[in-house]
């Protein structure tokens, strides 16, 4: 079952990549001023002889593009939220609730798939899951067939650090919708900020934001 919070962020990366092959790549080198903000895509595969790809998109242009992309989550700049894939979670109540609260550790969840941590300090929302891999091993006990499951060498991290303006930015469209158009400006006026980290088995994922054209 897929976690809300993996569910939102699949949403929102599906926004930023489908925008880019819409230009050509020269478009992405081109100069720009300090006051522009970029975003980077980082993907380093951990396999042996594995790709690094690198993504660089200026704020302005993604501003411009994404209202164009018209399919079944994101139209006019919008994402749906009202999907059968969040579990009956209402994301927007969840991110509205956390915009109006005090700074403060909301949710901590320790399990046996996941660990979940969300808080709001400084004016910043941070999501934290980590998905734990497990392998199943069968026991025989008194006859019967008992299921332990052993943790796994691996595990999926992913964390997210979200301007609070951001958030709001988000909200400021209708019930079943996040802003991303919005979004984006007030990202733009966040200065350098890394938004998201992912590490699994696989890859390494960095998203972040600055005012240079090229990643590091």
């Amino acid at each position: 079952m897929k976690h809300p919070v993996s569910a939102f962020l699949a949403l929102a990366a599906t926004a930023v990549l489908a925008a880019t092959p819409l230009l050509p790549l020269p478009t992405l080198a081109q100069s720009t001023s300090s006051s522009d903000q970029w975003i980077h895509v980082r993907v380093e595969s951990k396999d042996d002889g594995g790709e690094t790809v690198r993504v660089n998109v200026p704020v302005e242009m993604a501003v411009k593009v994404l209202p164009a992309i018209q399919n079944e989550h994101l139209r006019g700049g919008k994402v749906r939220i009202c999907d059968r894939h969040l579990n009956d979670v209402d994301l927007r109540a969840m991110l509205d609730a956390v915009r109006s609260s005090k700074d403060g550790e909301y949710v901590t969840v320790q399990g046996a798939e996941n660990d979940v941590r969300i808080a709001k300090n400084g004016g910043y929302l941070y999501i934290h899951v980590t998905e734990k891999s497990h392998a199943a091993q069968a026991d025989q006990d008194s006859g019967s067939k008992k299921m332990h499951a052993k943790p796994a060498s691996g595990e999926s991290k992913v964390e997210v650090k979200v301007p609070m303006k951001v958030v709001d930015a988000l909200l400021s469209s209708g019930k079943d919708e996040l802003d991303l158009v919005a979004a984006l400006h007030a990202l733009s006026s966040s200065g350098e900020t890394e938004l998201v980290r992912v590490k699994d088995e696989e890859n390494t994922v960095r998203v972040w934001i600055d005012s240079k054209n090229v990643s590091d």
